[in-house]
């Protein structure tokens, strides 16, 4: 069978042009999507799945893993059936796969798979779709305001299997208003499904009928979460909104339970012993888990640098139960006053946290960095350490900057050691200013909470220099870590953040022009010209206006195996490394940098398909965070209606203008229609609305006094009047 099989995969591989790719992925390589999708054009008729095999020279052993993977193109919309459930090539049809983006007035977009324009949807064709879903689509005509529309040939896959909302009754029909106003679907409870749920409670239910072109979806309560106003209940809801994993598995449970409370001796094995080296933690006051310690020394006219990082890979192997609850989740979630961690606590708050005076395993990097803050030689291995102090951001900054504060004295056995490391973070912040990284100052906040879980006030959060000793630190170890992957040739997720795309950049520059302002590089400016930008406008008072708008030109930073740099840092090569116990691609890092050590190879699985699911899981934490702040805050301001406040515009749109309150730190709309007695006419590439026979002009950063007229707890939204207009 053996032989057989091979000489299937020889001829196979005469003919399929991505076959190597395809071995390098799989150990029992099946036929590539591509070749996949040539043969069925070649064939020019559609296609029944058993001939589709036999063309392919599928083999019995490999039937199963065949059918999987026509389900997953199916799925991806590569390819369809029709009635008689033979396969096509949609491209053929000239449709188009992507997923559904809903909007909460009823109508919504298609954000195409492979990329281009968004689709227009209806509000009727959005009648058999929700939020979330995939679908193949027909695209059709420009409708009035210039938006392609589209119209739906098959759902592909749907996106929703739960809802979370509030229990509601008319007219002795049951239904479920979803928390999700993307979702604009009520949900109607089946004869028998509201199981013990009241109305008004806020409960989870489980569709068992899809909505349909004539129909409403249907479900069945699984869950009663209770009632609205419950203190943390804007955080069960967000985690069931953004489907989040929150509980763990029984399999990860159970290895987390068996796993030591201490790092034995069988542990160390040959490690590196850096037991003796005054390594440190250094974190903010509430922080439970750390996952780095640091420590540096001089080396002639520069230093050498120890960058030791929790060794989680240890504990967690690959395609465990432990492994498979943390790819699942992709990184840890922090709500305010409530953490969904990627580990289990005897993990995340045990073992792989390093905690003073016990001993840990870690992974290092050592690197020299010369007087310049260049990076020089530099080695990665497995060690045993001991941090020798918890410390914190406030009284680092006491001993080295002078901070005044009410804090603890660091213990004098750290001063040099602590010295020794302020210089090597001056060499490295010279070498970043050489290096062109962009610096946007941007003011972060911290809620600070009541006995009853809500909002007491919301101040800034302090930062000082040393947050930027143990960034620079940790940025050193990431990039040595990347290069370390590159030059071995071995594969992983790199950290992308690219430069402008054209159309933002042509907006930018339009927008810079505006105020006598250039940005240089042509098509590809460099983040040294950012930079450089940035620095000649610190001291115009608009210069809040413009560091927002240069910021908004970049592009969100992903993971991806294929290495396009990072444009805000300005690195050739740069990956995530250093927090392996709250992120993913940390991990995965730590593992791939472990098999160059010993000579071998790891492969998690698809590479792209990693990246892609990591970044979403980035997002979908900060999807589910800014809602839950966002309800929090709403909950703040709810009796401050009728108060003035002073505030800047912080985002212009085509219906009102975003207003931050100073000191307050919370976000309003003030709607179009409250901006004055005129037409205002919106204009993306100014950031400004203006009024027609008036002029008068509302741009991102102006300063205006503003009125809370309303706050929507179910919508999490604040509306602003102007404090001069009338109600």
């Amino acid at each position: 069978m053996k032989s057989r099989s091979k000489k299937s995969a020889s001829a196979r591989q005469k003919k399929d042009p991505f076959w190597e790719r395809e071995a390098s992925r799989y150990a029992e390589p099946l036929p590539s999507r591509e070749y996949i999708l040539q043969v069925l054009e070649e064939e020019g008729v559609p296609v029944e799945e058993k001939r589709l095999a036999k063309l392919l020279e599928i083999k019995p052993e490999e039937a199963e893993g065949f059918a999987r993977r026509i389900a997953a193109m199916e799925r991806n919309g590569q390819i369809l059936r029709n009635r008689k459930d033979q396969i096509l090539v949609a491209e053929k049809l000239d449709l188009i796969a992507g997923r559904i983006e809903a909007h909460r007035e009823g109508y919504g977009f298609v954000i195409p798979d492979e990329g281009g324009g968004d689709l227009f949807l209806n509000p009727n064709e959005m009648q058999q779709v929700m939020h979330g879903d995939r679908v193949m689509v027909r695209p059709g005509a420009l409708d009035r305001r210039g938006r392609r529309e589209a119209t739906i040939v098959e759902i592909l896959e749907r996106g929703q299997r739960r809802v979370v909302g509030r229990l509601m009754k008319e007219r002795g029909i049951w239904f479920i208003a979803p928390a999700d106003k993307r979702i604009n679907h009520d949900i109607l409870i089946e004869q028998g499904g509201r199981a013990s749920a009241r109305e008004g409670q806020i409960v989870t239910a489980e569709l068992v009928e899809q909505p349909g072109r004539y129909a409403k979806p249907i479900g069945k309560i699984v869950e009663v979460l209770g009632d609205f106003g419950d203190p943390g209940m804007e955080i069960e809801i967000a985690l069931r909104k953004h489907d989040l994993p929150y509980e763990f598995s029984k399999e990860a449970q159970r290895l987390a339970a068996k796993l030591p409370k201490a790092v034995r001796k069988a542990d160390i094995g040959d490690r590196v012993d850096l037991r003796a080296f005054p390594l440190v933690t250094i974190d903010g006051e509430t922080a439970k888990d750390f996952d780095d310690a640091v420590y540096c020394e001089r080396q002639g006219k520069g230093y050498k640098l120890y960058v030791a990082i929790a060794d989680v890979s240890h504990y967690v192997a690959s395609n465990d139960g432990l492994d498979g609850d943390a790819r699942e989740r992709g990184n840890s979630v922090y709500f305010p006053r409530r953490v969904i961690p990627m580990l289990p606590e005897k993990l995340s708050n045990g073992l792989c946290s390093l905690n003073p005076n016990e001993d840990r395993l870690a992974m290092v990097c050592e690197v020299v960095v010369s007087h310049k803050g260049e990076l020089g030689p530099y080695k990665f291995y497995r060690a045993v350490i001991r941090s020798h102090a918890r410390l914190t951001y406030t009284r680092v900054a006491k001993l080295l900057y002078g901070l005044e504060a009410d804090v603890e004295p660091v213990p004098e056995f750290l001063r040099v050691p602590l010295e020794t490391l302020n210089g090597v973070f001056k060499a490295l912040l010279q070498a970043r200013e050489k290096r062109g990284a962009i610096d946007f100052e941007t003011i972060e906040t911290q809620m600070v909470f009541d006995d009853n879980g809500k909002i007491e006030r919301i101040i800034p959060a302090p930062r000082n220099e040393a947050h930027k000793l143990i960034e620079e630190c940790m940025l050193a170890a990431n990039v040595c870590a990347s290069d370390f992957l590159q030059t071995n040739e071995h594969p992983t997720l790199y950290r992308v953040h690219e430069g402008p795309t054209p159309e933002k950049l042509e907006r930018l520059r339009e927008f810079l022009k505006s105020f006598g302002l250039q940005l240089p590089g042509g098509d590809k400016p460099t983040a040294k010209q950012y930079a450089k930008l940035l620095d000649s406008i610190k001291d115009r008072p608009d210069i809040q206006l413009l560091q927002t708008v240069l910021l908004r030109s970049l592009q969100q930073a992903v993971y991806s195996p294929d290495n396009q740099g990072h444009f805000g840092l300005a690195y050739e090569g740069y990956t995530h490394f250093t927090s392996p116990i709250r992120r993913y691609p940390d991990l995965l890092i730590h593992r791939s940098i472990k098999a160059v050590l010993d000579g071998a190879h790891y492969q998690p699985g698809d590479w792209h398909e990693l990246g892609v699911h990591c970044s979403m899981t980035e997002r979908r934490a900060d999807d589910a965070t800014r809602d839950v702040v966002a309800w929090l805050k709403s909950y703040y301001m709810q009796d401050k209606v009728g108060e003035e406040f002073e505030g800047s515009i912080s985002a212009v749109t085509s219906f009102g203008i975003f207003v931050a309150l100073d000191d307050v730190y919370v976000e309003g709309l003030v709607h179009v229609s409250e901006l004055g007695h005129d037409y205002f006419r919106f204009d993306a590439a100014l950031h400004e609305m203006r009024g027609e026979r008036t002029n008068k002009r509302f741009r991102l950063a102006d300063r205006v006094r503003v009125r809370v007229a309303r706050v929507d707890l179910e919508q999490s939204r604040i509306d602003f009047v102007l404090a001069d207009a009338k109600e």
